[in-house]
């Protein structure tokens, strides 16, 4: 499969301290991928340099085959979109929340804003004021904020940490229809390995910075190719 980010010698560290080693990576283009591992092992930071927000500290990323240089080119970094934990919501209400990133880009909204607020479950509420939505509702405000840019690659950093399991459901469901849906390249960072289990194509274990295995679904959770996999995934304490 044709890969989409590659990672050669990465490395990051923040005063002297490492907080990624991952001498190699590729993500695939196309697919759901899901990093697990606790607190403190370097996911977000893994997204962040994946959305070219900071440079590694050694080490090349490649994106779409071409090193990445530092700023990333605009056009490059629209190409990818982050939907952060504890999502950002402007004042006004919920349609212009979904239509800011296209205002920005100078972009007509014409009926690309209406369409994914019913993806999402949010035609009902486009007049609503965000700030008046629940968890649930503002988290998938943030998805359509993301989605209506058609991004390439969408990174998700816990998409539903702190949501009821209704919302949980709803989000998973909108994730899996629009990579299945839109080719689109889908990274999702989270602690919870059920849903890893329920949504990625592959997953992949970070502990303390390094990737300890990347695999299939069905090889990380079967069949384990280290030890510390296996731990992790039954709830055993591996750090």
């Amino acid at each position: 499969m044709k890969s989409i980010y590659e990672l050669e010698g990465l490395h990051r560290a923040y005063a002297g301290r490492t907080v990624l080693d991952i001498p190699s990576m590729q993500v695939h283009e196309g697919e759901l991928l899901a990093i697990v591992g606790p607190s403190g092992a370097g996911k977000s930071t893994l997204l962040r340099l994946f959305n070219f927000l900071e440079p590694p500290t050694s080490g090349i990323i490649r994106y779409d085959g071409r090193a990445v240089g530092y700023p990333a080119p605009l056009a490059t970094r629209r190409q990818v979109t982050t939907v952060f934990q504890r999502p950002v919501l402007q004042r006004g209400n919920v349609r212009s929340n979904v239509a800011y990133g296209l205002h920005l880009r100078r972009l007509a909204a014409n009926g690309r804003v209406d369409a994914v607020l019913e993806e999402v479950g949010l035609a009902g509420l486009a007049r609503q004021p965000a700030q008046t939505l629940s968890g649930g509702e503002m988290q998938r405000v943030a998805l359509a904020r993301a989605l209506v840019l058609e991004p390439r690659v969408l990174l998700l950093d816990e998409p539903t940490a702190n949501l009821d399991p209704y919302n949980v459901s709803l989000i998973e469901s909108l994730i899996r229809t629009h990579n299945a849906a839109h080719g689109t390249t889908v990274v999702v960072v989270t602690h919870n390995v059920f849903q890893a289990k329920r949504l990625a194509h592959r997953v992949g274990l970070l502990l303390n910075g390094s990737l300890v295995e990347l695999a299939s679904s069905t090889a990380f959770f079967d069949a384990p190719r280290d030890p510390r996999t296996g731990a992790f995934t039954r709830g055993e304490m591996v750090y």
